[in-house]
């Protein structure tokens, strides 16, 4: 009897052991979950934030190929009351020509409802400079690199490679020009001029932006539209960028001309997370939980990279060769 007496106090014991660790490890739990969701939405003024008059600084960086979750951040941007001023911080050599036209149109519709200015941080290339003339005022660094004004389309064409290898692809197809560029037959003059045709109709809708954005005529559009990259310093008398300095004069410009509360703080507004896990946002969230922000912010460019390549279609890019 004594012996079973002692081993139910043991078990009791036990229990109550096992019940103390649940309790720590879901209080732990909590805790970190509150703390993901401070440092996920403190610049959005929620949760521990308390909420106060702001600039939201706007991060657009790595390849530009549309994002829901940056379109919803640009909206409840425009919807904060407690944001006074926007600041656009890039640094980006552009990407695809559709992402681009649709942050440009959201930055737009942005700059409705509050005042931006744009800051190129380093880069402001293609599709990223569509994103910085969206802006109302733009200021860039003297060593940053702005413009590289075109469109291209690329693809591989590897039936040299298929002829070596004994490979040949059979095509049964509707007419001349559907699926083309293939890759796997040299291109046609008829699909090379079907092609072109669509890279000018697009370039020309480039030019005109920034002829409309930038207020410039034929002749001061010609000496910056053929696709090359200027600094900082060569870009003021080009009037492709307004004027130089750092984030700070970019926040002057909002207090001075319009009318911005000065002293204000510029707070991150980040994007939530979309949905849908994938090896490049993993990697990401892992290096962004190790505290390497820079490698995590570089892993997703890949992953968007890489989605928006699968995708097809033209690319606003400036990419310098290795």
């Amino acid at each position: 009897m004594a012996a079973d007496a002692e081993f139910l106090i043991d078990r009791r014991r036990l229990r109550r052991k096992l019940t103390l660790w649940r309790v720590i490890g879901i209080g732990a739990l909590i805790v970190a979950v509150g703390a993901v969701g401070y440092r996920a939405r403190i610049g959005e003024g929620r949760f521990f934030a308390p909420k106060r008059d702001q600039i939201a600084r706007i991060s657009i960086g790595g390849f530009i190929a549309g994002s829901e979750s940056t379109r919803k951040l640009i909206e409840r941007v425009g919807k904060a009351d407690s944001v006074k001023g926007v600041v656009l911080s890039i640094s980006s050599p552009g990407g695809t020509t559709t992402g681009s036209e649709e942050l440009y149109r959201n930055i737009r519709a942005l700059a409705d409802k509050k005042p931006v200015v744009a800051f190129v941080d380093g880069t402001a290339a293609s599709g990223a400079y569509i994103t910085a003339i969206a802006a109302d005022h733009i200021v860039a660094r003297e060593t940053a690199l702005v413009g590289s004004i075109g469109v291209l389309f690329q693809y591989p064409e590897v039936s040299g490679l298929l002829d070596r290898v004994g490979v040949k692809v059979e095509t049964v197809k509707s007419s001349p020009l559907k699926a083309e560029p293939s890759g796997f037959a040299p291109t046609s003059p008829e699909a090379r001029a079907a092609l072109s045709a669509i890279v000018m109709d697009t370039y020309g809708w480039f030019r005109g932006l920034v002829a409309e954005r930038r207020g410039m005529n034929e002749q001061q559009l010609a000496a910056v539209a053929d696709g090359r990259v200027f600094s900082g310093r060569q870009s003021i008398p080009l009037k492709l960028v307004d004027e130089l300095g750092d984030e700070r004069q970019a926040v002057v410009w909002l207090e001075q001309k319009r009318d911005v509360p000065k002293d204000l703080p510029v707070n991150d507004w980040k994007p939530k997370s979309e949905g849908g896990l994938t090896l490049w946002s993993s990697l990401g969230g892992a290096a962004d939980f190790a505290g390497f922000a820079g490698l995590a912010a570089r892993l997703r460019a890949v992953g968007a990279e890489t989605a928006a390549l699968e995708q097809g279609g033209l690319l606003a890019v400036w990419r310098p060769a290795p």
